[in-house]
Order: C-alpha cells, then sequence, then structure tokens
C-alpha cells in the first residue's frame, strides 16, 4: 500500500521484488504469504457483514495481492508460482504441497495466496501452517516496527524493544508478534519467528547471513 490509503504500490511492489531478488540469488528457498489488509480485512467488515463472507472477502484480497508480486517479480527475472488455498485455476494453481515443494526444489519463488483457506483463520496462521508444510527453517514476519516490543511503539514511547522472546512468553503477556494460533502453531513443532522492519532495504539478506536483525521469537 505504501503511502497510500488503499491498493497497491508499484514502487513498493519493485523495492519488495528486487530485494526478494537479492535473497533468491544466494540460493535461498522462499516461500510468500501475502496478506490483504490494503485492499479488504476480513475481522474489520462492516456492521451487518456476515463473518464467513467477509473472510473469503479477504481472502481474495491477498488473491490479489499474490498476483500483483508475482508480475513484478517476474519483470526482475524470478520465477514465480502463485498457489491458491481457493481454486480459481484461471490465475493460480491450487495449494497442493507436494507441488509447493516440487516448485521450491526447482528454485521457484512460492506465492502462497488465499490464507487457509479457512474463514476465522488469519493470514498469520496460515504463514504458520505453510511454513510448517514446506519444512522452512525460519518464519520471517515483515513488519512495519523494528521488532517485538511491550508496547506498540507507534503510540506508546515508553515501549521497550525485546531483541529475543519466547513463544510462551509472547503469549502470556499478550506481545502482538502473531495471533495467538500462529505462535501456538509455532511453539508447538519448534518453528522460530524472527519479526522485522521490511522498511528497512537488505534486512530479509541480513537475518539470513545470521547478523542481528529484529527480534527472534523461539524457545
Amino acid at each position: 500500500m505504501g503511502s497510500g490509503s488503499f491498493g497497491v504500490d508499484p514502487a513498493i511492489l519493485r523495492a519488495l521484488s528486487e530485494e526478494i531478488a537479492a535473497v533468491k540469488a544466494m540460493g535461498v528457498e522462499i516461500a510468500l504469504v501475502v496478506g490483504g489488509g490494503n485492499i479488504f480485512r476480513g475481522i474489520n467488515a462492516p456492521e451487518g457483514m456476515d463473518r464467513v463472507a467477509a473472510d473469503h472477502m479477504g481472502m481474495l484480497a491477498t488473491l490479489i495481492n499474490s498476483l500483483a508480486l508475482q508480475d513484478s517479480l517476474e519483470s526482475v527475472g524470478v520465477t514465480t508460482r502463485v498457489l491458491s488455498a481457493l481454486e480459481i485455476r484461471q490465475v493460480a494453481e491450487p495449494f497442493i504441497r507436494r507441488r509447493a515443494l516440487r516448485h521450491l526444489e526447482k528454485g521457484r519463488v512460492v506465492i502462497l495466496a488465499a490464507g487457509t483457506g479457512n474463514p476465522y483463520f488469519s493470514t498469520d496462521t496460515a504463514a504458520a501452517l505453510r511454513a510448517m508444510e514446506v519444512k522452512a527453517e525460519v518464519l520471517l514476519k515483515a513488519t512495519k516496527v523494528d521488532g517485538v516490543y511491550t508496547a506498540d511503539p507507534k503510540t506508546n514511547p515508553n515501549a521497550v524493544f525485546l531483541p529475543r522472546v519466547g513463544w510462551q512468553e509472547a503469549l502470556e503477556r499478550g506481545l502482538r508478534v502473531m495471533d495467538s494460533t500462529a505462535i501456538s502453531l509455532c511453539m508447538d513443532n519448534k518453528l522460530p519467528i524472527i519479526v522485522f522492519n521490511i522498511r528497512v532495504p537488505g534486512n530479509i539478506r541480513r537475518i539470513l547471513v545470521g547478523e542481528e536483525v529484529g527480534s527472534v521469537v523461539s524457545e
């Protein structure tokens, strides 16, 4: 969305695509889960709208973003495949775990759209689920802040940055890392989460070469 209030910012797409391309050139296998809040967020649906219908609209918003990101990535030479939890065969392949793994083995960036395909589950939860399904080593949570804080740093000047935090602690303290279902999934399956600021160019590469960027949520 960039600095706008709605839609897709081509400059943001381009910058993100170039960063992903640079990381892909390092030989890293990458699977991406994109949200849809720049278009429609089911949980914030207008009063009176059925939550299930709203969540399905939100899933379609993530598919729109996934197609935009695919187009942008391929414009910088990165081969991609969009796999959707909702079947819309004209624009995306259906999500099949073995197919996703095969695309990753072939060196393609996989974009996983439409969340889990189920209402009441966020894209955070979808990211945690898909990360485990494709045997990811780490889940990178891209945000607009530098990591995990004791409170929202945008509204609370006394918020303290936490470079490391446990899954259980994040749940007990209600830290806004990801939603509780996503954190629980990661905790149960020992999948570390790194929360970082996507607005800082080069942060993804820095994380993958071992630099201390953002906050690590693990044991």
